[in-house]
Order: structure tokens, then sequence, then C-alpha cells
């Protein structure tokens, strides 16, 4: 049963609405005044708002106001007043809501207002799907709330991104469903016919990949586009890879744009600030890969998932994806080892001696040299169990080579050394 808040400072008229719309089937709760309307709120999002303008405590406006700017105009509002006019019925309008009652409202008038208040609810696209692409993680869950907020305070959203991190998933999550998608690749449109794309992406959206490329004149056209984003009810999305303040202190961004731009500033978070996605993030990428190329499929061990987690992913999802392709090109069956995968990271273990390298940078290369023959041939005469001739031939060396290079570095041995 869908459920309508009445908000109204005159309790006959409170009552009347209930009266009214119960009989029709609906839910109702009323609030007296502004701060009962919060708290109402505050308890449960209805289907539909009915909100008079003039209140003694807070008007209705300034809820609507408020309720915009904290991204909770997720339900259509109707604003009701006995001092209409057509100010505060654009007004109202501008600032979201979805029509304008004048009292005495008549019986008919009523019931059609929350009738198609109703309907616009139930056909108003949202969102594409989910951000499970990115991954599960509370980040991931954030990011999703702040990006919902920013939609139903129907604001542009500016996207700080980081190389490969996923902004295309982020634009096909934004764009509503069953609508156009057009990304601007070649800004030099946004000066000459900004107009032109809000007309090709109406219902939809348009996505601006690279804000800190922009000219003045491709600048003046983007704040063109959101300022008028409302008359074709299009989304704007513009990604940076650079904070807006930076931009606009260097003198890259115009003051206009910033002003649009910095109510909705949205971060999609890097790889390496939520370790915990990459393990079912490589898994899911490496089956694609498999699946692109009709290959059967393979898995992570267990510890190379482990490995893949403590990368830090500079390239971040696009460097995963890339992965996984070369992964599936490797021959082999069974699962994907550690080994494999630090080949293909380009990890490279540090040798464990007594004397590593970077100690020995502050020596001259003659003593690092013995340096680093005494370290190696302490290590290797050890795990050869001190046998000289079993060290001479894995060290390539013959045995009375190495009995002069052991007392030449002054190796100790344990007693008497093994043949």
């Amino acid at each position: 049963m869908s459920e309508i808040l009445v908000v109204d400072d005159e309790p006959g008229i409170r009552e009347l609405m209930r009266e009214i719309l119960e009989e029709e089937g609906y839910e109702v709760r009323m609030a007296e005044n502004g701060v009962a309307a919060r708290n109402a709120l505050d308890a449960k999002t209805p289907d539909l708002v009915l909100l008079d303008i003039w209140m003694p405590d807070v008007d209705g406006v300034t809820l609507l106001k408020e309720w915009k700017s904290q991204g909770r105009l997720t339900m259509p509002v109707v604003m009701m007043s006995g001092h209409g006019s057509v100010h505060t019925a654009v007004e109202a309008t501008r600032l979201g809501a979805f029509d304008y009652l004048e009292k005495p409202i008549s019986y008919k008038h009523l019931l059609e207002t929350v009738r198609k208040a109703m309907d616009s609810r139930r056909a108003r696209p949202t969102t594409s799907g989910n951000l499970d692409l990115l991954g599960q993680s509370e980040a991931i869950r954030r990011l999703t709330q702040r990006l919902n907020l920013a939609i139903s305070a129907g604001l542009p959203v500016l996207l700080q991104t980081h190389l490969g991190a996923g902004e295309e998933i982020i634009v096909q999550f934004l764009t509503p469903p069953n609508a156009a998608s057009i990304r601007v690749d070649q800004p030099s449109v946004l000066a000459d016919r900004p107009a032109d794309l809000l007309a090709q992406a109406k219902g939809g959206m348009i996505f601006v990949p690279d804000l800190s490329i922009l000219s003045n004149m491709q600048q003046r056209g983007l704040a063109l586009l959101i300022a008028r984003r409302n008359e074709f009810s299009v989304r704007v999305v513009v990604a940076s890879p650079h904070p807006l303040p930076q931009l606009l202190a260097q003198g890259r961004l115009t003051q206009e744009l910033h002003d649009q731009l910095i109510h909705a500033v949205v971060d999609l978070p890097p790889l390496q600030s939520r370790r915990e996605d990459i393990p079912a993030l490589a898994e899911r990428v490496l089956e694609d890969a498999f699946v692109r190329l009709l290959i059967p499929p393979r898995r992570f061990s267990a510890a190379a998932l482990k490995t893949l987690s403590s990368h830090d992913w500079p390239g971040n999802l696009a460097e995963l994806d890339a992965l996984a392709g070369r992964l599936a090109l490797e021959p082999g069956e069974g699962l994907i080892e550690t080994g494999t995968v630090e080949t293909m990271l380009g990890i490279v273990h540090a040798i464990e001696s007594p004397l590593g390298i970077d100690l020995m940078l502050h020596l001259p290369l003659k003593d690092a040299r013995d340096a680093f023959e005494k370290a190696y041939l302490e290590a290797l005469l050890a795990q050869c169990g001190w046998a000289m001739s079993k060290t001479a031939e894995r060290a390539g060396l013959d045995r009375t080579n190495l009995y002069r290079k052991v007392k030449q570095l002054g190796i100790e041995t344990p007693g008497r050394e093994k043949e």
C-alpha cells in the first residue's frame, strides 16, 4: 500500500485529506509542522509528501531545500498553499517539487495530482544494475550511497578518478535503464554544440571523461549543459584525475564550473584502499578472460590470491584485467600459483644473505664484490652441508679455486670441512 505524508498546520485540512486519501486506499501519516515533518521523514520515507508552504515554525520551501541538499528528495513532493503566487510555484518546482496545489483544493484535483505523482514515482528510472563489478566492500557500499544521494538531489556528479579505477562502471550504473549514454571524447563539441548533446542524450546520460583537459570555452559549454540538464532530464557525470580546488588554484578551472560541481564530488576509491575486494575481483576477471578466449578455466591458489591482495595495483581494475588476460594465455593446468603471478607482476624477491645489497651501496666496488662473494659462498656452503666438492660444482668453480676463495675471504668453516 502506498503511503502519503500530509504536512499542514491546520488540523481540519489534515483530517479532511486523510479521510479522502484513505478512502482511495492510501496509507496516511500526518505532521502538524516542520519539526514533525522532519521526524516523520527520519522514521520512514513515504511514497509521496503533500507539503504546506506556510507553517509557523519552518516553511515548506525551506524543508524542500533542506531535503534536496541532504539527498533525501527521493519521493515526489506536492506543495500546497492558500497564498499562492506564480513565483512561489516556479521556485518550488525549480527546487524539485513535483507539482503545486493552491488551496482550497478540490477533491478531484487532489486525487488527480496524487495519482500522477504516484505514477511518476513508479515510472521514474533510477539506475542500471549495481556496482558489484567494482567490489562489495564497505567503501563500495558508501560509494553507491553517495551516488544515489547525488541522483536523488538532481545534482551533476564530479567523479574524482584514479587511473583505470572503473569510471565506465559508474557511468553505466548512473545511466537510466534503456536510456542514451553519450561519452564526450571530443571536447570541442562542448564549446560548439552543447545543446546538441542535450538533445541527443534526452532522458539519459552525458559523460565528460577528463575535466582537466578542457579549455575555458569548453568549460563554459559544459557549464551551460549542466545548467540546462533538467530541461532534458539528463544526468551529467564529469571525471577528473585532479581535485577541483587544485584545478581552480592553478587557473585551469572556471569559478562557475567549480561552483556547479563542488557539491557532488564523489571519490572512486583505488584498489589499494580496499584490498578486501581484490580476491573476488581477481577470480571474476580471470573467469571472464577464459570465457572470452574459449579456454577451459583455471583458478588462483589461495597463496596466489594473497599475493594479488598485497600488490598495490597502480593501474587498478585495468591492470588487474590485463593481468587476467595474460594469465589466461599461459600454458598449464590446475591452479595458478604464486610464482606465476609474481612473474607476471614483476615481483623479485631479494636474496636473503648476511649482508644485503642495500647495505653494500656505501662500499667501493671491490669491497662490495668481496662482501657479496663471501655472503654467497657462506650461504652455498651451508646449503651443501659444507661439502667442498659439492659446493665447488654448484658454484662452477674447481675445488682448488674454492679453497683459495674461502681462505682469501676469511670464511670460517665449522671444524674440518667435508670433501
